[in-house]
């Protein structure tokens, strides 16, 4: 949809201001304006009103596929909308809300930062009801309590975030009993891997941790194998965490290049597998796999297997060129449909779930969107 180029440029100064999120200058430079007239979609909307979009962050390259979707769906659809960069500040992104709701949203679609935290989803929802605003949460899990307080005007739209560890860790355990002698390097008998977490906190990352090791090793005991080892046993948590937040390709980049220092195949210590709770920390832990002579294109030398989940561009093109070996796809698309479908029901007056599978609602408050695996194979 042509966006909104022609408003004054006071109009798009002040736009900017609400819309960037992490600024606490009191002037717009003419960069921010046009980014942000780039963020809102035209006035000439076919839907009355406007739906406010709160990202926990644009940096985050699955979110961002969401949002390219879902300010694709909208434009389709005729709705007029304005994203916003929380720029993983909850404090930020509370602050945006409040801007959203004085100047008239009709609908907000929050993608929560600080996930996990009931206190920040209720003052969100506290903030909404109070001008009865429907508020979608998408993606970050928010807990049935917190949605089902707002009496049919909040919903979530996300996935069976469990599912995702499950799958990969059925993945990963099928993937080693196939390959098990090639990915055991020092021919120790044990597959050594790292395993790095999202965030502490969040129920996606946690769940992910916990099933894609605890699966694979189900798969693997019952063909005879032993369960998997952690590569560094003074670490009990059995996990990397990226300290950020932000689940992302620099945290496992650097972690994965201290690792290397230390655990290699001269050592005989060298870690055999590497699971990541999203693509991006996947990704930078294959950078520095080749940096270290690791995952060369084509497959040629030695590869360290290494799984994901999101399936995003650059993961599944890393899959095709043989540098990374699977991911769990959650589906992009598919939730930005979901998202634009119930922001318009709410906007025109129908029910909630109009249109959305009914095999995909759970109950009055949830929309979970199906994983699926990817290997390059589909």
């Amino acid at each position: 949809m042509k966006k909104l180029l022609s408003i004054s440029l006071a109009a798009v100064l002040a736009l900017s201001m609400a819309a960037c999120g992490g600024s606490s200058s009191s002037e717009a430079t003419v960069e921010e304006a046009d980014t942000a007239a780039e963020e809102s979609s035209d006035e000439s909307a076919a839907i009355d009103g406007t739906v406010s979009v709160f990202y926990y962050t644009y940096s985050d390259t699955y979110i961002s596929s969401v949002r390219t979707a879902l300010d694709a769906a909208f434009d389709a659809a005729g709705i007029s909308y304005q994203d916003y960069d929380s720029n993983a500040s909850q404090t930020t992104q509370t602050e945006q809300v409040s801007t959203a709701i004085a100047q008239g949203a009709s609908v907000l679609v929050v993608n929560l930062v600080d996930s996990g935290s009931d206190d920040a989803a209720q003052n969100i929802i506290d903030l909404a009801s109070a001008q009865n605003i429907p508020v979608i949460f998408f993606n970050r899990s928010v807990s049935e309590e917190v949605i089902t307080s707002y009496d049919g005007n909040g919903v979530f739209v996300g996935t069976d975030y469990e599912l995702a560890g499950h799958m990969q860790g059925q993945l990963i355990g099928e993937y080693l009993v196939e390959n098990y002698d090639a990915v055991d390097l020092n021919g120790d008998g044990t597959i050594s891997y790292v395993m790095f977490k999202g965030q502490e906190g969040n129920a996606e990352a946690i769940a992910r941790t916990q099933f894609g090791v605890e699966d694979a090793n189900a798969v693997l005991t019952e063909a005879g194998y032993p369960e998997l080892s952690f590569y560094d046993a003074s670490n009990t948590n059995l996990y990397l965490v990226d300290q950020g937040g932000l689940w992302s390709s620099a945290a496992a980049n650097d972690y994965m290049q201290t690792i290397l220092s230390q655990y290699s195949e001269a050592n005989g210590n060298m870690v055999e597998l590497v699971i990541a709770n999203n693509d991006e920390m996947a990704i930078g832990a294959i950078t520095a796999l080749q940096n270290a002579g690791y995952n060369a294109e084509g497959g040629e030398g030695t590869v360290i297997p290494v799984f994901g989940v999101d399936a995003t561009d650059a993961a599944k093109a890393a899959i095709q060129a043989g540098t990374m070996t699977g991911t769990i796809k959650q589906d992009a698309d598919g939730m930005a449909e979901a998202i634009e479908v119930i922001s318009e029901n709410y906007m025109t007056g129908a029910e909630t779930f109009d249109g959305i599978d009914e095999a995909n609602v759970v109950g009055t408050w949830r929309v979970n969107i199906p994983y699926g695996t990817y290997t390059g194979e589909e």
